[in-house]
């Protein structure tokens, strides 16, 4: 699965099931994290969406805004462990 690919994914299940706006669009660069667009209680909610779509294993570690503060960074981290 190619990165563009990962990054689509990652919009729409982000907007659907992390924010409840299906409508939302999601530049891959914006801060999600930093600009508390996702909050650290849907961090884990994220971080198991991560998991559960793309069948990757995220480290309890990883779980911080230097990991997941964009949808960029997220994408390089799940397409490096596909």
């Amino acid at each position: 699965m190619e990165k563009s690919e990962i990054t689509t994914k990652l919009q729409t299940a982000i907007a659907e099931e992390i924010l409840n706006l299906p409508q939302k669009k999601i530049d891959p660069n914006e801060p999600l994290i930093s600009s508390g667009l996702v909050d650290s209680f849907s961090l884990v909610d994220l971080a198991i969406l991560v998991e559960d779509t793309f069948n990757v294993r995220l480290d309890d570690t990883e779980l911080n805004s230097d990991v997941f503060d964009s949808l960029s960074r997220l994408a390089d981290i799940i397409a490096s462990r596909m």
